[in-house]
């Protein structure tokens, strides 16, 4: 399809991979960098370019999607003489779809506007699987008339698309998902522990919560993995320790007061500093089991 935008993609990892994928799949034209030649390979595989370089990446883009890890990597792949604003052709849309500070996003967008490039902040929730399954719920910030032209992309990578207001906004929306499902994912390892030590089945029991009020999406997404006690990652506890930062120092600079989600907070750094911050977050299940005096 000549008429869809040609995309660069910056950043090829759990997320990234499979959502560079979809684009693909949607017919967009997709060139790749990432830093890791495997990613480029799978790339290349589902149909993208493999760049050599970011500059390469992004010259004859008309979208220039990032997903990395944080701030600094924005900042890393975005400024500098070997950066996405350096290199991308003005008129071009930066689509950073990374979880980040919001005021990193409103600095960004400042920053590209005195090139001539628009953007637009659009983090996601979903993890992997909705990755893969391209059921992303994705929180937009910036100007409507990019919001309407970036449209049908967000809607080949996800199912819910809002724009949440300005520059930074997104982020903001998406520093408030992390808090809800941190202390989901913290609750319901609560009650697995409870449970399990009250010598209930655990799957039986389980079943029947996630068709109450108890049931989320959280429990719905995460129940296999603390049934098999399988915390690949899918989102890593090192990436959530990470929101969680920044949405307590958000709330502070609003006077916003989050007493469980601050508790929450410590309970992911002290997963973190135990050695797991490479597992899943659904791996606070193991802190509970710590604390409730169970090997793990």
């Amino acid at each position: 399809m000549t008429d869809l935008p040609k995309v660069a993609w910056i950043g090829l990892g759990i997320m990234g991979s499979p959502m560079s994928e979809n684009l693909i799949k949607a017919g967009y034209d997709v060139t790749g960098f990432t830093l890791e030649q495997d990613k480029l390979d799978r790339l290349v595989d589902a149909g993208g370019t493999a760049a050599a370089s970011i500059a390469d990446a992004v010259l004859d883009a008309d979208v220039v999607i990032t997903m990395v890890p944080a701030s600094p990597q924005v900042e890393a792949v975005a400024y500098g003489p070997g950066g996405i604003l350096a290199n991308v052709r003005p008129g071009a849309l930066l689509v950073d779809m990374s979880s980040i500070t919001p005021q990193t996003s409103v600095d960004l967008a400042k920053a590209a506007a005195d090139r001539g490039v628009r953007v637009l902040d659009a983090p996601v929730s979903g993890g992997e699987a909705g990755a893969v399954e391209a059921v992303l719920s994705i929180m937009v910030g910036g100007e409507q008339a990019d919001f309407d032209s970036a449209r049908p992309i967000f809607e080949a990578l996800g199912r819910t698309v809002v724009l949440c207001g300005p520059h930074g906004s997104g982020q903001t929306v998406k520093a408030a998902n992390q808090l809800i499902v941190a202390v989901n994912i913290q609750a319901c390892a609560e009650a697995v522990v409870f449970l399990e030590k009250s010598g209930v089945d655990l799957k039986a029991a389980l079943e029947v919560l996630g068709g109450g009020l108890a049931g989320s999406t959280v429990l719905t997404r995460k129940k296999d993995n603390f049934l098999n006690r399988d915390f690949a990652p899918g989102f890593r506890i090192d990436l959530h320790h990470k929101d969680m930062g920044i949405v307590t120092d958000a709330a502070r600079t609003v006077g916003a007061a989050l007493p469980v989600g601050a508790v929450v907070a410590q309970l992911v750094a002290s997963l973190r500093a135990q050695g797991d911050g490479g597992l899943d977050h659904s791996a606070l299940l193991r802190a509970v089991e710590r604390l409730s005096g169970a090997e793990v």
